[in-house]
């Protein structure tokens, strides 16, 4: 399981990645400019919705997985 900072580092080194800057990811994604600083920094609280649709622009999948309690 990754870890929401882990998570946040992946989104910026994948960025970096392909050479987007932020300005121009928050442009293609819809997301504030301001809002995808704070994720990057680790200080976002930012919701399923605004990480699919920075993940869907960086040709990355978000998956979320429910496990069943250990019983």
């Amino acid at each position: 399981m990754m870890h929401l900072n882990n998570l946040y580092e992946t989104l910026r080194e994948r960025r970096e990645t392909l050479g987007v800057t932020q300005l121009h990811l928050a442009e293609l994604s819809g997301v504030a400019l301001r809002t995808l600083k704070e994720i990057e920094s680790g200080k976002g609280n930012p919701t399923a919705e605004t990480l699919s649709k920075l993940a869907d622009v960086m040709g990355m999948d978000l998956k979320l997985e429910i496990r069943k309690p250990a019983v």
